[in-house]
């Protein structure tokens, strides 16, 4: 089956980002907040070039994509040196941003992950 449009899946509160361990080639699963944007699924690491799924990414680029009931590989990309004050750093602050919440420090520092899919998943 096809991967939906990605615009369909922009409102699910979380995606699962499934790496392949960089040192135990097993996989290494986490929920992460995410944003469609561009035509790519974002994901804003706080921990930044520490994280085993971003380091897993720089050795390896594949992954696997759950958004919703939905999976599908797909190719993860670390954005080192990406704008502050980037459009999607403010989209992904104000699709998370609750009442007494300030995530602007976070989305100005956290490390920036796109990820794209195959039209054909």
């Amino acid at each position: 089956m096809p991967f939906p449009d990605l615009a369909e899946l922009a409102s699910e509160a979380f995606c699962y980002v499934t790496t392949t361990g960089r040192v135990t080639g097993r996989p290494h699963t986490i929920e992460i907040w995410f944003l469609v944007h561009d035509g790519g699924v974002w994901v804003l690491n706080g921990a930044g070039g520490r994280s085993d799924t971003v380091r897993n990414l720089r050795a390896r680029a594949d992954a696997q994509l759950r958004i919703g009931t939905v999976a599908t590989a797909a190719t993860g990309r670390v954005v080192d040196g990406l704008d502050p004050d980037a459009p999607v750093r403010a989209a992904m602050a104000a699709k998370y941003r609750t009442d007494g919440d300030d995530l602007v420090s976070w989305s100005r520092t956290a490390l920036p992950v796109v990820f794209t899919v195959a039209p054909d998943s």
